[in-house]
């Protein structure tokens, strides 16, 4: 016969980080899906008028001239300078030669505005810059 001793269990002092971990992969594959789609975050009213469909496979830059006549370089951030927008698109030029630019002008937008950032594009060689429409009525 056995005899039995007293147990000398003691209970584990440790953190179980399974669900923890859970939780950031989670989220980080939440943020993953979702940020793309904050990518165009600044709200616009586009004109009206015909377009034409554009190659999703053309690499394309996207300048945004809202309601008051800020100007957002990719479509959201921080509002930029004429001077910094000039900067960045010349640095994007020449990183990407066959990137094309399209521009979002909102429709209550001063025209003039709109077309500071044509004479840019122009200038620095962007070929038939795209103002951007709603599509028709």
């Amino acid at each position: 016969m056995s005899r039995r001793h007293p147990s000398t269990f003691k209970p584990m002092i440790d953190a179980n980080l399974t669900s923890m971990s859970d939780l950031t992969f989670l989220l980080l594959i939440t943020f993953i899906i979702t940020f793309p789609m904050i990518e165009n975050g600044i709200s616009v009213k586009l004109p009206k008028g015909e377009s034409q469909r554009i190659d999703p496979q053309q690499q394309m830059g996207v300048v945004t001239v809202d309601r008051e006549g800020r100007l957002f370089l990719g479509g959201a951030g921080a509002p930029v300078s004429i001077e910094e927008l000039e900067a960045e698109l010349e640095r994007r030029r020449r990183e990407s030669p066959e990137m094309k630019l399209a521009i979002h002008g909102d429709v209550d937008v001063h025209y003039g505005r709109v077309m500071d950032v044509v004479r840019i594009a122009t200038k620095l060689g962007f070929e038939a810059p795209i103002l951007s429409t709603s599509g028709k009525e």
